[in-house]
């Protein structure tokens, strides 16, 4: 007899069961998704396409996409802006050149025996000109030179969208602005008139304009008249009216006549400025202005409108001719009845200092689009630079490394052939069980 040999631990074959090809079928089935996984980045780009990949790195490069498309924004608005500011930034050079020749021409109109009515041909062609290069200076139907403050769209404060940015959920737009009122040339609006209803004292000054005191304000005066005396001479009452502008009482007491006295009125429009030629004192209503200058401080009344503000070329100033003040602008200067007394001499040099003025406000106004011109500029750079750096971060969370993914490809790719080779070999194994039953 044969000795008895154990049997050994010898796995089981079982038809129902195939234990080697269930583990084959789940490592091909593994194999066969990093591999649909990687086809997807390969075909997408992207490590990170949706929310499911990885939610919080697709969640962030969506809001920075977002973004990004803000800043694309800010970028064409920034263009937009840089265009709009360059052609008002011409036309204001434009009329530099023209505003030196008209003070040129002032000038010369200055000597005697010119012929000013020749010289103000010229003039008139200067100040076409000059209006021509503001109203022409229009881009995108926008005109910061010629304007109309009195239309309801008109907004004084143009804003240029320079930024776009996000901290703590908190979204902020940043702006470059630009005041009209420091460039504006031309200003359609006419002027509403200061109503003076009642007027008071406010403070005295000597001659030489060095201040000498500063008294207590009258209580304002409501009988409507003033009452002037210049030195010794005797008392001038001038009845006013609520419907009398400063101006209108500045003329009514000019044409009176009062010997050495002059009266002005302030840059405002509200201040009546009375001076004496004699340095004598002035007195009104009481109060004493000595060494020949006082001023009153006019109150409008209650339905009073206030003085509107107009451009650099048509704003209005103050000349006194022919025993009264007049209004001039710059854009309605008229020399061609001058002559030369002393008086319209001094009319011309009234011209010829409004003129020079307007002109350093010129440079001015210049001046300032300019920096606006370089900051708006810098600005695009910056935000050209942002927008880069923003796709480079973007990608650096969500793009797929394309070397990497493309071995990765090819070694699943082999994995799975392995995987379906294997799975074959085990399915095999349970058709040698048959060899078993044949005779």
């Amino acid at each position: 007899m044969f000795p008895f040999t154990p049997m050994r631990n010898i796995p089981m074959t079982s038809l129902l069961t195939n234990s080697s090809a269930m583990t084959a079928l789940q490592t091909l089935s593994m194999t066969n998704k990093n591999l649909a996984t990687t086809q997807s980045r390969i075909s997408t780009g992207q490590r990170v396409a949706t929310a499911s990949d990885n939610a919080a790195y697709w969640s962030i490069a969506t809001t920075m996409r977002s973004d990004n498309k803000a800043l694309g924004a800010v970028q064409d608005a920034l263009g937009l802006g840089a265009a709009t500011i360059d052609t008002m930034y011409t036309g204001l050079s434009a009329t530099d050149d023209i505003m030196s020749d008209l003070k040129a021409k002032l000038v010369t109109a200055r000597t005697p025996g010119v012929d000013r009515a020749k010289v103000q041909s010229d003039i008139d062609n200067m100040l076409s000109d000059l209006k021509s290069s503001a109203d022409s200076s229009v881009f995108n139907s926008e005109n910061w030179l010629s304007v109309n403050s009195a239309d309801p769209d008109y907004n004084a404060v143009k804003s240029v969208v320079s930024s776009f940015s996000r901290a703590g959920g908190v979204v902020s737009i940043d702006t470059v602005d630009v005041d009209l009122n420091s460039i504006k040339l031309y200003d359609s609006t006419n002027d509403a008139t200061f109503t003076a209803g009642t007027y008071q004292t406010t403070g005295v000054a000597a001659y030489d304009a060095a201040t000498v005191g500063d008294p207590a304000a009258v209580p304002p005066t409501t009988t409507g008249v003033i009452s002037v005396t210049v030195g010794t001479a005797a008392a001038v009452e001038i009845a006013v009216s609520q419907s009398d502008t400063t101006k209108d009482i500045a003329n009514k007491i000019n044409k009176l006549g009062i010997e050495g006295l002059t009266v002005g009125i302030s840059e405002d429009g509200k201040t009546l400025q009375f001076s004496s030629r004699s340095e004598e004192d002035i007195d009104i209503d009481g109060q004493t202005g000595t060494g020949g200058l006082a001023d009153v401080t006019l109150t409008a009344a209650a339905d009073a409108d206030t003085k509107t503000e107009k451009g650099i070329l048509d704003k209005t100033y103050d000349a006194f001719r022919d025993g009264a003040w007049e209004e001039f602008s710059i854009s309605s200067i008229n020399i061609s009845e001058l002559t030369d007394s002393t008086a319209d001499l001094q009319t011309l040099e009234t011209y010829i200092l409004a003129v020079d003025g307007a002109s350093k406000e010129l440079a001015d106004a210049a001046t300032n689009l300019g920096a606006i011109k370089n900051r708006v500029d810098r600005q695009q750079d910056f935000v050209k630079s942002m927008v880069d750096s923003i796709d480079r971060g973007i990608g650096q969370l969500v793009d797929a490394d394309m070397n990497a993914e493309s071995t990765r490809l090819q070694a699943l790719q082999v994995q799975q052939q392995l995987g379906i080779q294997a799975l074959s070999i085990a399915n095999g194994n349970s058709q040698s069980i048959l060899s078993l039953f044949r005779g």
